[in-house]
């Protein structure tokens, strides 16, 4: 199983980011997927699950409203499109090959290597 996650970087507050997580070595389209950070000295925290078609989606109240998930099964890519973005943002961003918030912030061998974001002026 291999996840790879691209796409972050450092931007000011207010600006935006797309994370990328492309995956292999499993089935994708039959698996509800999720996207979980880990600040500097925090535990991970779950941001967003979608399940297997996207039909349905689920935030943290704390992105709610700026951030989007999103997935393309025929090219085995998750989305996480950030929006609005904010200092208290700034982490470590993995995807998660699980949709259960519950499960995937207790189980870091579902989670890729990571993609740092930091939001600072």
């Amino acid at each position: 199983v291999q996840l790879v996650e691209s796409g972050g970087g450092m931007v000011q507050p207010g600006g935006s980011l797309r994370l990328s997580c492309v995956v292999s070595d499993f089935r994708f389209s039959r698996y509800d997927m999720s996207w979980v950070r880990q600040a500097p000295g925090k535990g991970p925290e779950w941001v967003s699950s979608i399940d297997t078609d996207g039909g349905r989606t689920y935030y943290a109240e704390s992105v709610k409203g700026r951030f989007t998930i999103s997935r393309d099964n025929a090219k085995n890519t998750l989305y996480l499109q950030m929006n609005n973005l904010k200092p208290e943002d700034t982490a470590l961003y993995y995807c998660a090959r699980d949709g259960r918030p519950s499960l995937v912030v207790v189980r870091p061998d579902y989670w890729g290597q990571g993609t740092q974001v930091t939001v600072s002026s």
